[in-house]
């Protein structure tokens, strides 16, 4: 790998880089930090000052690192590769992974690391504010290490973030099989068109969407997809598949009170690649995804907490 980077491989995993398949999922992208401040509604009407009561706290924790986080936590070999800054936000994304024991590779970020607040209504509903000056418009990995550990994956999860759209022709080009999350698209912007049309699961949120269908059946179109999935919250999901099927995902009752939504979609796209590189088909992944995501609606933005392999099968056969 290359010299400038700092590889932080502290879960026990030994990454081969001869052809084997030591790894079974390559985060890339997604990791930075959040300031999380619950706020007594949404859309917060203005004025001068607010008092929260229930604090405002910085952790680390963004799409990559929650997807990663929810891979280890179902017992999946986990590598996660980003560029991180040597700031004290990196700092915190490292100490996340060590924590956790996932494989991390840290590519020097002199523009520091990404951020984000997040607003969170009492409902569980969240609103972004992402800080765009921690990146550059020519931001890459290296690469020899993205070669070397795709080479080494069975699968590769991308994130949309800087860098990320560069190295899917290299992850294609090793044979990995690609997830991506296209999270809130509106079916239009062309800096999601790469993920979507070149990843071979796509998940997005109906958010934005006003022909969810109609969006699905584009990325399946024009891509190479063989299952696209909108989430819709409580309404539950729908999957598309290579047959041209579209079929409605039932929405699974969370196990607690609905705290927090920040966190859900990572958790669905984490238990659907597991089920993925189980053998299980679409739909009973898809199930998966539905039921580790209702499980993330409980965990306050705050905590950093995803579901065991166990306890994601146990609550997906009632």
């Amino acid at each position: 790998m290359d010299a400038d980077v700092d590889a932080v491989m502290d879960s026990g995993m030994d990454v081969d880089t001869g052809g084997g398949r030591g790894i079974d999922v390559l985060v890339l992208g997604g990791a930075g930090v959040d300031t999380v401040v619950y706020v007594p509604e949404l859309p917060l009407p203005y004025a001068d000052s607010y008092l929260i009561d229930r604090g405002i706290r910085t952790r680390a924790g963004q799409t990559g690192d929650f997807v990663a986080l929810g891979l280890a936590a179902l017992g999946l070999r986990t590598h996660h590769l980003d560029l991180l800054g040597d700031d004290p936000e990196g700092d915190l994304v490292r100490a996340l992974h060590e924590r956790h024991g996932i494989a991390l590779t840290a590519v020097p970020q002199p523009a520091g690391t990404k951020r984000a607040v997040n607003l969170v209504s009492p409902d569980g509903r969240r609103l972004s504010l992402y800080d765009t000056s921690r990146g550059r418009p020519d931001d890459r990995f290296p690469p020899d290490t993205l070669r070397d550990l795709a080479a080494a994956s069975r699968h590769a999860h991308v994130a949309i973030t800087p860098g990320c759209a560069d190295a899917l022709p290299v992850l294609r080009a090793a044979g990995v099989r690609i997830s991506t999350d296209l999270h809130d698209w509106d079916g239009a912007n062309p800096h999601h068109e790469p993920f979507a049309f070149t990843a071979d699961v796509v998940f997005l949120s109906a958010a934005a969407l006003t022909d969810p269908e109609a969006t699905m059946r584009r990325i399946a179109g024009h891509g190479r997809a063989e299952a696209v999935v909108v989430t819709a919250g409580a309404e539950g999901a729908h999957l598309l598949t290579a047959d041209g099927e579209l079929t409605h995902i039932p929405a699974v009752a969370p196990p607690g009170p609905v705290v927090d939504s920040n966190g859900a979609g990572d958790a669905f796209a984490a238990a659907f690649v597991f089920g993925l590189l189980s053998g299980e088909p679409p739909h009973r992944c898809a199930r998966l995804g539905a039921v580790a995501g209702a499980y993330a609606c409980t965990v306050p933005a705050t905590e950093s907490a995803a579901l065991s392999r166990d306890a994601l099968l146990t609550a997906a056969h009632h």
